[in-house]
């Protein structure tokens, strides 16, 4: 293993865990060997990594700096190891991605169970985090790729599909709003609503609407999770607000019925598969990306109100 590649393996350890002794147990090694590892760099830069304390060991300024580069270095060095894999023409890899709350059931989840039957050697990681959350996890490299709201004009992000969504309102299955495709926001005033709050990112949208129709709504419950809102309109506590992918899975099975609100003011939100304009993507994560992507158009608002038959 080459000396750079060692001193990184030991210094992480002992940065992770605040004591050389700790760090030669888990690596399996002496802890005269990692020290005079430590030792030689931190002689060679003219600055100490470590604050010698008593209790351990602590990060100096100079530390926390190699700690960040050492942590990108290992990212570095496992996306070159997938590469070689690659052309061995060994389907293996771990791919990370990141979206939003609403895709923590449905088309994900389904197109990851299909790529673990072709593909067995690639493992995935899913973070699911708000919309600006992911984008910024994307534009640091943080993830390979992933799927949020509105991504503009954003230099560091590469929209590779995107799709329309659209607010309304949900109700149970053969409530008589439910019967109704299209309505302006003021359709609801006078009826018990659940209403989504920050950080959800159609909470913007609710109160632009709000001030412009100068609607009073009577609202009987809020939240700030989705599954919430939609349990509690499923137990009849009242009319939600949502959007058309909030809700695609139980509009599919027929357990919800989605109508879409048209006032002027309202413009559609758009859902983007992005990667970062910086970073190619691996083998691996070009093939979890491939299959993301050609099923996109599925979170399209249509699909939403159409149930399966």
């Amino acid at each position: 293993m080459p000396a750079f590649s060692r001193f990184l393996r030991y210094f992480i350890a002992v940065g992770r865990l605040g004591s050389i002794r700790k760090a030669a147990d888990e690596l399996n090694v002496s802890a005269s060997a990692i020290d005079r590892q430590i030792l030689n760099v931190e002689a060679e830069i003219g600055m100490p990594l470590f604050e010698r304390l008593p209790t351990g060991l602590r990060l100096t300024a100079a530390g926390e700096i190699m700690m960040a580069a050492g942590g990108r270095w290992q990212k570095s060095l496992a996306e070159v190891r997938a590469q070689i894999e690659d052309l061995r023409g060994l389907k293996r890899g771990h791919v990370e991605i990141a979206v939003i709350d609403a895709l923590a059931k449905g088309m994900i989840p389904a197109a990851i169970q299909s790529l673990q039957s072709r593909y067995p050697g690639i493992s995935i990681d899913v973070k699911v985090a708000g919309s600006d959350q992911v984008r910024r996890m994307i534009a640091s490299n943080e993830v390979d790729f992933g799927v949020f709201f509105d991504p503009e004009s954003y230099r560091d992000i590469t929209v590779r599909a995107f799709v329309d969504v659209h607010l309304g309102f949900i109700t149970p299955a053969g409530h008589p709003f439910g019967e109704q495709a299209e309505a302006r926001f003021s359709a609801c005033i006078g009826s018990p609503v659940v209403v989504p709050t920050h950080p959800l990112a159609v909470h913007q949208q609710i109160a632009v609407l709000e001030g412009t129709t100068r609607a009073v709504l009577d609202k009987k419950a809020t939240s700030n999770d989705i599954q919430m809102i939609t349990s509690l309109v499923l137990q009849g506590v009242g009319i939600g607000i949502l959007t058309s992918l909030d809700v695609i899975t139980e509009v599919r099975a027929g357990l919800l019925s989605f109508t879409r609100i048209t006032d002027p003011v309202l413009r559609p939100m758009t859902l983007a598969l992005c990667t970062a304009a910086a970073r190619p993507p691996t083998y691996a994560a070009d093939i979890v990306l491939g299959e993301i992507q050609s099923a996109f158009s599925q979170l399209a608002h249509p699909a939403a109100r159409v149930p399966l038959a």
